[in-house]
This record gives C-alpha cells, sequence and structure tokens, in this order.
C-alpha cells in the first residue's frame, strides 16, 4: 500500500478529468492543469471553452502548450513509484549494477555492456535506438567470467568438437572449421539431457536392487546346498555302504 507522502503526491498529481495521474500536462490561462488530450476532448464536446475546475469562460479556444515543469515532476514521480513497486534483490538473485543504496532485482542482462538491469534503468534499452540493438538476456551474475579472456568478447557459442564455450572471434582463430552452435542451443540440449538421465536414473537404481536380490538368493541356495551335502556326506561315515547310499538318495530327492 502506497505511503501517506504517495497518496498525497499522486492526488496533487492527477487530472481532474480522467482523475488519472498527469500525461502531457498543459495549464488553461486561469491556472488550471489537465491533461492535453482530456482537454482537448473536453472542449470539443462543448460550445463554450470553459475550465472544467472554476468554470471561467474563454472567449476564443486558448492555445495550449505542455507545462514542461509540472511535466518534469510526473516523471519523477512515475519512476518512483515504479522503483517502489520492485522487489528488492533477495539472496541468490541477481542485482541491478545501476541501483545505488537499495539495490532492485535485475530483470535483464545486456550482452553488450556487460550489465545487469532492473526494469528502470532497463528503460533506456527499450528507448534508444543504439541501445535497442544489444541483445539483453534473463539476468545472469558475474558477466566478466562469460568473458573470452583472449577476445574479451562475450562468451556466446559452443565448440562440439571441444566442448567448450566460444566467442565469435574464437571461431575464427583457434576453433576455425570446428562445429559450432549458439551456445542458447547448446544450453537446451544439454538439459534435455539431464531430464533425460535423471529419469532413467530411478529405473536403472530399480534393476540394481532387482540384481543385487538375485545374486543373493543365489548365494543363500548355494550356501544350503553345501550344508546339505556335508551333512549327508557326514552320516553316511557312520553308516553300512548300502544303507548309506539308500539315505543318501533318500534325502538328496527330498531337497531336491
Amino acid at each position: 500500500m502506497a505511503s501517506a507522502n504517495t497518496s498525497w503526491s499522486e492526488e496533487n498529481l492527477s487530472c481532474t478529468i480522467c482523475l488519472d495521474v498527469f500525461n502531457s500536462p498543459v495549464t488553461t490561462p486561469c491556472g488550471h492543469n489537465f491533461c492535453r488530450t482530456c482537454i482537448h476532448h473536453f472542449w470539443d464536446k462543448k460550445l463554450e471553452y470553459k475550465c472544467p475546475l472554476c468554470n471561467e469562460l474563454f472567449h476564443t479556444r486558448p492555445d495550449l502548450r505542455v507545462n514542461t515543469l509540472l511535466s518534469e515532476v510526473v516523471d519523477r514521480f512515475g519512476t518512483s513509484i515504479r522503483v517502489k513497486e520492485q522487489p528488492c534483490v533477495e539472496p541468490g538473485e541477481v542485482p541491478c549494477d545501476v541501483c545505488t543504496g537499495t539495490q532492485l532485482k535485475a530483470v535483464k542482462s545486456c550482452l553488450v555492456c556487460l550489465i545487469s538491469y532492473c526494469q528502470t534503468h532497463l528503460e533506456p534499452h527499450q528507448r534508444v535506438t543504439v541501445l535497442k540493438k544489444h541483445p539483453l538476456v534473463e539476468p545472469m551474475d558475474r558477466l566478466e567470467d562469460r568473458m573470452c579472456e583472449k577476445h574479451d568478447r562475450i562468451l556466446e557459442l559452443f565448440c562440439k568438437k571441444e566442448q567448450v564455450c566460444v566467442c565469435l572471434l574464437c571461431t575464427v582463430t583457434d576453433h576455425k572449421s570446428h562445429p559450432v552452435v549458439p551456445l542458447k542451443e547448446e544450453y537446451e540440449v544439454k538439459t534435455a539431457q539431464l531430464g533425460k538421465i535423471e529419469a532413467e536414473v530411478p529405473q536403472r537404481i530399480q534393476e540394481r536392487k532387482l540384481k543385487i536380490k538375485e545374486m543373493k538368493d543365489a548365494v543363500e541356495l548355494s550356501q544350503y546346498q553345501i550344508t546339505s551335502h556335508s551333512f549327508l556326506a557326514m552320516v553316511t561315515g557312520f553308516l553300512p555302504t548300502t544303507m548309506g547310499w539308500y539315505l543318501v538318495m533318500t534325502l538328496m530327492s527330498v531337497s531336491l
């Protein structure tokens, strides 16, 4: 919820026609402020040109210009509101490199500037023509570690032959003629492979458990047979030969 000071500021920076914060504010000859679009639409529907607030009548339609001072105040107010609405950086998240004081959470990282920006400080990259050409990615921490040490360029490719990340200049020098793919593409491949391995692990564990159980059962059966044969050999040693063999064959048939 906005603070009392913010509510007061918003109330005094609002157009009385649309009840929203001023957009291109203009001032009438009587000193009242309105959005330029709002006051023009208001007068377009009237036969007389009056101030919507004080009803002062203007004999001719006033030629209104943007109130630059008020416009700057509105812009600053809007920026402060956007900053307050943005989340502060939490442990494990990428902070905005431009914020001073309280650091906000970064929403994008620029691969040309090598800087991470919050929503407010990202605005020039969305507005200025030259900056709009900069590739933006999801927030990345320690961008300097993602630079090619040899060419001082961002690592944006993956060499399939040597299984390493490379920059564009690497492909025409040390990795010339090596098959390379965009780093994002290789990341998606590796992620899919990892997911497949993780899915197979439980099945492999179960197969190992079954194999171990089979080996355990075989060992127990082998020990039982050895014990049985030893017992029979001991018994036959104390009996006449014919009776002994008869008893052995009988016990063996029972055990089997």
